[in-house]
């Protein structure tokens, strides 16, 4: 019982530690933390808990709330290491005061495993067969008293019968018993680990005879950047590099490497390291002319070398890959948001065209609700030229189901069915078509899926492109959702990520954005649905039969009498799910079920009619959230109500605009330095974006082009989606590079120059420091151009390191000319 008392004690002091912990980082309150915890333990979502529990949570948001979770992971599971590790130590017998107090005060799961290091059940050592043939006193007297003669001293512990046969296997065995105990000192390895990441250097080489194949990783043949300042991009590409056999990286310590090469070249004996001096420091050893002074010193230097170095070097590639991919994610998640918030056309009919040459291009109508009408394929490109036959099927088409909308995927042949759409408009302007370019990004996944062969069954696959193309301009949101999110292709390096810590993380951002926006319960899509806070994918499917079997929801009550929806499910998703058109008002807005009170009382306060205040801000306006406040309802409630009664259902995504683009230039040869043009951005890197203008090849704006002031996130100045207007500052038709600016008053340079960079390369490194993301200024030579802290300068590492994430990223990539002999695929 006591000791039962004991274990309830320390896990109330363990879960205390970690709302601490917690609250200090995210700058909040303790009770704010252990609130959402039991909220996030109960099974409530981040969505709930940020719109529907302010006042339990002290209004901690979607971002806080993230951060608390991926935090509340981390800890929880170095908890459940430590106490394996106390298990571990104890079942040895090893578990004294001072070691638990070490355990305990571990605060990383690195510090922790430094701790648990000697006493980690591994295969037999040297040290430990040293240790059996009775060296150890060996090692404890030349260590504590210098002045013993390490010849004489190892005489005495020479015994054939114990495997030592004489003075020098005495000696390599207690230096392997030194070895041991330096590489194992838990402090010692804390602190060299921190200064070695601090002070060293990533180097790559090319292995001998792999330059031809790997010449799209030539700018690591010989490279070394500070382990500090290598951006994401550029170690996942020396990652890949070395995992596709074209490159060795080692972690070189730097600072001293050059004068030690000096030193050995000369044929003198090198002195000691900072590093050696530091782990010499530690155990007290020093040069003083006595006679163990020397094999001491070499103990230290094979120690560091043969170890200790070895085991930071693992462990220092371990935290750079873990830097990379928190960057990479970070971004992925960001563009991901970007896409799936971009602004929905809306309920119109639209006509969907999945570009191709000899294939043809695939066409599809959908009604307002996303229905298909009507399918066809037409053949106006090469080699068919079936132009005017194809703009009489399309304007056949747009007459009979009154299309509004043309969208055009962005893949191959799009320019050239952009003009067809163009000349469809020009030749039937009563028909008042508005065309629109489409990312087609994950939409040959789709038309494979299982789910497509259930929504669209007996459609060829090749028309289904088109439908998602159609769709997806109506509601970005609704469409992509029916898509893996990694399949969406707008990251870095995906396929190089972690997989469980990609798809958390993309997983999170799909059900923000959807929940955000809220969901028609009366058209959503299963996939849709499953996004839904609250409702898995067999809840989806209940619904969705539901609905089907019994006609639309008349109202959200109507929920509740779903199969498995039981009232933890409801009260997690009511608020999320909207009836238009239903027997309430209020279940078109995001007010909550269990808020539907607080309304009648207002409704009461002003003797007036919900019809009356939903969507009137003069009439709302006489309220004062103040007066409504009880036990029942916090002001953040009250205040949140009021919004949504001013503005019923509003949706947060921006309104659909599309990109015009310039007549006349189609393609890449059509461009000349200094044309500003209009054109959407495709992707963000964290060195810049990329834009199309239309001419089948993206172009690039670097990070140091983006703004007259020092951009230290691209994500700050623009996001995917966006419309924007740029100048042409220099064109490569051979290696298909266009590189542009955001800065309309930047100088544009002479077509073709291969060296000169992006015109802002020196202008925009200066600006900014030279230090966007470890690279130069601009969109450069292949070896980047001048200035800037990378070791080349320029960008000329940067064109590739969005990475082979397929999809869109990948699309932009090739059509920037940005995946040829550059470390992409």
């Amino acid at each position: 019982m006591h000791g039962d008392r004991k274990l309830w004690r320390r896990a109330e002091t363990v879960t205390t530690s970690i709302h601490q912990k917690i609250a200090d980082e995210l700058g909040v309150q303790t009770t704010q933390v252990r609130s959402a915890v039991e909220l996030l333990d109960g099974g409530a979502t981040v969505p709930f808990i940020a719109r529907y529990r302010k006042e339990v949570t002290g209004t901690l948001d979607d971002a806080q709330l993230r951060s608390l979770e991926e935090r509340l992971r981390y800890l929880r599971e170095l908890e459940e290491r430590r106490t394996a590790i106390l298990e571990s130590v104890r079942s040895q017998g090893k578990l004294d005061d001072a070691l638990e107090a070490s355990i305990m005060a571990a605060d990383s799961k690195a510090r922790l495993e430094d701790v648990y290091l000697p006493f980690k059940p591994k295969r037999r050592t040297k040290a430990q067969i040293a240790r059996e043939a009775g060296l150890e006193p060996l090692a404890e007297k030349l260590l504590g008293d210098p002045t013993q003669d390490p010849q004489a001293s190892a005489a005495e512990f020479v015994d054939a019968e114990q495997g030592v046969a004489d003075n020098q296997a005495a000696l390599d065995g207690a230096r392997s018993i030194l070895v041991e105990r330096f590489a194992e000192d838990a402090d010692l390895i804390g602190e060299l680990r921190e200064h070695l990441w601090t002070q060293g250097r990533l180097a790559a080489k090319v292995r001998e005879g792999k330059e031809e194949a790997g010449a799209k990783f030539s700018d690591y043949f010989e490279f070394a950047e500070p382990l500090t300042r290598l951006p994401s991009h550029r170690i996942l590409a020396m990652f890949r590099g070395e995992k596709e056999e074209i490159l060795d990286l080692v972690i070189d310590p730097a600072t001293e490497n050059a004068a030690a090469d000096e030193e050995a070249a000369a044929g003198v004996r090198p002195g000691p390291t900072e590093y050696e001096t530091r782990i010499a420091a530690r155990f007290g050893i020093a040069d003083r002319g006595r006679p163990a002074d020397r094999w001491l010193g070499d103990a230290v230097r094979w120690a560091w070398r043969t170890r200790i170095l070895t085991h930071l070097g693992i462990d220092l590639r371990t935290r750079l890959r873990q830097v990379a991919e928190d960057e990479a994610v970070r971004v992925f998640a960001a563009n991901l948001r970007n896409l799936l918030l971009a602004a929905p056309a809306g309920s119109r009919a639209t006509m969907g065209l999945d570009p191709g040459f000899r294939t043809g291009v695939k066409v599809a109508v959908v009604d307002g609700t996303g229905k298909v009408v009507a399918t066809d394929t037409i053949y106006p490109h090469v080699p068919a030229r079936k132009w005017d036959q194809s703009l009489a099927t399309l304007a056949r088409l747009a007459k009979e189901h009154r299309v509004d909308l043309i969208a055009i995927g962005n893949g191959t042949a799009s320019r050239e069915t952009d003009k067809l759409a163009a000349d469809l408009i020009a030749k039937n302007p009563e028909l008042s078509l508005t065309k629109a370019m489409v990312s087609e990004a994950g939409a040959s996944v789709y038309s494979a899926s299982a789910y497509a062969s259930r929504e669209l069954p007996g459609m060829d696959v090749s028309l289904r492109g088109a439908v998602s193309i159609a769709r997806r301009l109506q509601d970005p949101l609704a469409e992509l959702v029916k898509i893996d999110p990694k399949s969406i292709g707008v990251g870095q390096y995906q396929h190089d990520l972690s997989e469980v810590r990609l798809s958390r993380s993309l997983d999170a951002v799909v059900e923000d954005c959807v929940n955000a926006v809220g969901v028609d319960v009366n058209t959503a899509s299963a996939p849709l649905l499953t996004r839904v806070s609250g409702i898995g994918e067999t809840l989806a499917v209940n619904i969705v039969a539901h609905r089907d079997g019994n006609g639309p929801f008349r109202t959200r009550k109507d929920l509740k009498d779903v199969a498995r929806l039981g009232p933890k499910a409801f009260e997690q998703c009511a608020g999320f799910l909207r009836i238009p058109g239903g027997d309430d008002p209020l279940d078109t807005t995001s007010v909550h079920p269990e808020s539907y009170p607080l309304v009648r009382r207002i409704l009461d306060a002003g003797q007036t009619e919900i019809g009356s205040v939903l969507g009137n801000e003069r009439a709302l306006a006489a309220f004062s959230p103040k007066q409504f406040v009880d036990d029942t309802y916090g002001l953040p409630t009250v205040t949140d109500v009021l919004k949504e009664l001013e503005k019923p259902g509003r949706d947060p995504r921006p309104a659909f605009a599309t990109a015009t683009f310039k007549e006349g230039v189609d393609k890449i040869g059509d461009l000349e330095p200094g044309m500003l043009l209009e054109g959407v951005v495709t992707n963000v890197a964290g060195f810049g974006a990329f834009i199309d203008i239309g001419v089948h090849q993206d172009g690039l704006v670097h990070v140091s082009a983006m703004s007259e002031n020092f951009v230290s996130d691209p994500h700050e100045v623009v996001k995917s989606g966006d419309v924007v207007r740029v100048k042409v500052l220099s064109v490569d038709v051979p290696r298909q590079r266009i590189s542009l600016t955001l800065r309309l008053r930047d100088e544009a340079q002479p077509r073709g120059n291969r060296d000169a960079g992006n015109g802002a390369e020196s202008r925009g490194g200066r600006r900014n420091g030279g230090r966007q993301n470890g690279s130069g200024g601009g969109h450069g030579g292949a070896r980047g151009g001048k200035g800037g802290s990378g070791s080349r300068g320029g960008n000329g590492r940067d064109r590739d390191r969005a990475g082979s994430g397929g999809g869109a990223m990948a699309d932009a990539l090739r059509r920037a000319g940005l995946d040829k002999g550059l470390g992409g695929r």
